[in-house]
């Protein structure tokens, strides 16, 4: 099984690396990205942990970038993890995400919601890399007896529309794309089916904008949406890519728009195909470059 979306408790996962690497083996994956949100500080560890595994070790990224005000995830793949640009654009990321997430305290204690700060920011504050998220608050609110599961909380307070939604403000896909490709990465449009937008055309906009593939396979998508974005695929001429954005509980994760759900029992619950894997492979820059006769050794 080839697993290339999956999360750590470096952004809103809730297992170490090595310990989804563990669990990755138990479930038969062979191939394994982390894409965390935001950041890539398990990418080392990782990596580490899949080659004592026996398990190929595909670094990855998952940016998350605001268009029309609408969350767009954008995975990079096969990426050079320590690229300082790419590190820097991240940084910037995530500061933009603990803003937000004081604000949504902020409003929470406003409408008589108390939460003591210091434990739900210090962990991003003391560790520079680590990605928060509003899954960190809706733990806490379940913590302090506000509310009993982290659905409700998302569903009363922190989903857009409800009273302490607070909008993100984050880069464009475009941005995203191009940085990933910066890093020698491959960039592909994550969950399309359950990111809220109408239509394909935002879809075609970004192959045009440079984005080299779509994620076909995903936990959320039913057969119906395989096939609707294999098709798109190859009407744009984009590779596809597939995981189960397995997050490490029955607790929720989020989805597109971040908004709670309840994840997928185990890495590899979506499964990319060797042969999809392959061709998402071959668009790497330097692939695409030594494809084109181009001279790349200088």
């Amino acid at each position: 099984m080839i697993d290339l979306h999956t999360h750590t408790t470096a952004s809103d996962g809730r297992l170490a690396p090595a310990e989804l690497i563990a669990r990755a083996s138990d479930a038969g994956v062979t191939i394994l990205a982390v894409t965390d949100h935001d950041t890539v500080a398990s990418s080392d560890p990782a990596a580490a942990a899949a080659a004592a595994a026996g398990m190929a070790f595909v670094p990855g990224i998952e940016i998350t970038t605001v268009f029309d005000s609408v969350d767009i995830h954008v995975l990079g793949y096969f990426i050079d993890h320590r690229s300082p640009a790419l590190l820097k654009f991240l940084a910037d990321a995530r500061r933009q995400r603990l803003d937000r997430a004081r604000e949504i305290i902020q409003q929470l204690a406003r409408r008589g919601v108390p939460l003591e700060a210091g434990p739900i920011l210090q962990p991003a504050l003391d560790n520079e890399s680590a990605s928060i998220g509003r899954p960190w608050i809706a733990r806490a609110l379940v913590a302090a007896g506000h509310v009993p599961t982290t659905n409700e909380a998302f569903d009363r307070w922190l989903s857009p529309g409800r009273p302490a939604f607070v909008p993100r403000v984050g880069p464009s896909p475009d941005m995203a794309i191009t940085r990933i490709h910066d890093a020698g990465g491959v960039a592909s449009l994550a969950h399309p089916a359950v990111t809220n937008r109408a239509d394909d055309a935002w879809i075609d906009d970004l192959a045009r904008s440079g984005l080299d593939a779509v994620e076909a396979y995903h936990s959320k998508h039913d057969a119906e949406a395989v096939a609707h974005y294999l098709a798109l695929a190859a009407r744009l001429g984009l590779a596809v890519s597939g995981g189960s954005d397995y997050h490490g509980s029955d607790e929720p994760g989020t989805d597109a728009n971040n908004n709670a759900s309840h994840g997928p029992a185990a890495p590899g619950f979506a499964s990319l195909p060797r042969d999809a894997y392959d061709r998402l492979a071959a668009r790497r820059p330097t692939m695409r470059a030594s494809a084109s006769g181009a001279d790349t050794s200088s």
